[in-house]
């Protein structure tokens, strides 16, 4: 894969590559609008999507940072983008152009004080993988061998300025009208910078492996806090396969029981035992061992949660609960889904509708065990996601609706339940955290 010589760091420069992206986009529409007149709408809007995907996503990938982090969001949001753009986003998770190996020394050398020669007694220039914030390398120091992974120069310095650019373009995309918009982006801002300091990774990394070791068929690396600064982190490598490419070839349905049932506690114990999260499930953050244990490598993103939050969101999991009328409206004030200057019919459109989420949504937590690989299970989920995110946008009310810890809890469970049914793991035994 080409390799980068530079990455654009001030805001003039990042918008400016913006720009130029947006002009390819419009290139596009007048391609479009003349392709349907000579083929069908479907097809012509088809090839429209695979070009702006592709235009959008060379631009980001280039750019790096908390804009092409917001597209690895979005490619976990498979039932508000097109397949064209979800396929095309999901690049970032894992497989995106590395720093070159003249700008990985000159980055390590000004974030650590010392070249990586210094440090190590092996060193490879050449990165292994890289993601939207930063790349790894693999070193071995003492006959250890080490997974390095360098923060992108400026990466901090631009969140702000990315979100402010994107912001736009995600308000018309999700339909938040303003009012509340600055509580939710302060969230994503919040916890991009977060993602930044590889220091408070490593923190929080060791806390998860402290808490979560014990939990069947599921590993982590050891981190190094001498070996890591600021904008780099040194762990132990992890031999093994990207789950993402794992659920192409597995043919093992006992294995893949075994890793759902394994990701499945790790995230509910952290839920209701640790109350905070990692925020972040996607499969680049994961891995499969050869003797199929599940390896979680990646905790840049952990999100608390609140008691004010945690005891009323889960409250409403419970059927008996999510069926009571009167118990089920106060919820929904007490989350924010509902405000006091609602109109008689936005309570009747919010109240409905999220009631028909939660009872669909939380039917495994009414099982003993679940299968995970049903697909009418996971496309009734998106299919009424998508109903009514058409529903509000083709509409005069807003979809910015709930507290803003919903924007980590409902990424974290979604993407959970997409893993789980990209294993197509069966049999999951729901309750199994609490006996762990």
């Amino acid at each position: 894969m080409k390799t980068l010589k530079n990455i654009p760091i001030s805001k003039i420069h990042r918008a400016s590559k913006l720009v130029q992206t947006g002009a390819k986009v419009g290139v596009n529409y007048l391609k479009y609008y003349g392709d349907k007149m000579v083929n069908s709408e479907a097809d012509a809007k088809e090839r429209l999507d695979e070009s702006n995907a592709t235009d959008i996503y060379d631009s980001l990938k280039n750019l790096k940072g908390s804009a092409l982090k917001l597209a690895q969001m979005l490619s976990m949001e498979k039932t508000i983008l097109p397949k064209a753009y979800v396929d095309k986003f999901s690049l970032s998770q894992f497989s995106v152009p590395p720093l070159s190996a003249p700008l990985v020394m000159k980055t390590f050398k000004k974030s650590f004080g010392k070249f990586p020669s210094d440090i190590f007694d092996v060193f490879n220039s050449e990165a292994i993988n890289a993601a939207s914030i930063g790349q790894v390398h693999k070193a071995s120091k003492d006959g250890k061998d080490l997974a390095v992974k360098i923060q992108y120069p400026g990466v901090a310095d631009s969140i702000m300025s990315d979100l402010a650019m994107v912001k736009p373009i995600a308000m018309k995309m999700f339909n938040i009208k303003g009012e509340h918009s600055d509580t939710y982006f302060k969230e994503v801002e919040s916890k991009l910078l977060e993602e930044t300091n590889y220091l408070l990774e490593l923190k929080q990394s060791e806390e998860v492996v402290s808490a979560c070791e014990h939990i069947p068929n599921l590993i982590f690396p050891k981190y190094y806090k001498k070996l890591s600064s600021n904008q780099i982190i040194t762990m132990d490598w992890m031999e093994g396969v990207h789950l993402s490419e794992f659920t192409k070839i597995n043919t093992n349905q006992e294995v893949a029981n075994t890793l759902g049932q394994a990701l499945w506690d790790f995230y509910l114990y952290q839920m209701h035992a640790l109350k905070k999260v990692h925020a972040d499930p996607h499969p680049g953050n994961f891995l499969v061992s050869e003797n199929g244990q599940l390896i979680a490598i990646d905790f840049g993103c952990m999100k608390v949660i609140p008691e004010e939050f945690y005891t009323p969101y889960f409250e409403l999991f419970d059927i008996n609960i999510l069926n009571d009328p009167q118990f089920f409206h106060a919820k929904l004030f007490e989350l924010e889904i509902l405000r006091e200057n609602d109109t008689d019919t936005e309570i009747e459109f919010f109240t409905t509708m999220f009631h028909d989420v939660l009872n669909f949504f939380t039917q495994p937590f009414r099982e003993d065990t679940f299968d995970f690989s049903d697909p009418n299970f996971f496309g009734k989920i998106s299919a009424i996601g998508e109903t009514y995110y058409k529903s509000t946008t083709s509409s005069k009310m807003s979809a910015d609706r709930g507290s803003k810890h919903f924007i980590y809890m409902n990424r974290t469970f979604f993407g959970l339940f997409s893993l789980l049914f990209d294993l197509k793991a069966q049999n999951i035994k729901i309750n199994n955290f609490k006996t762990l």
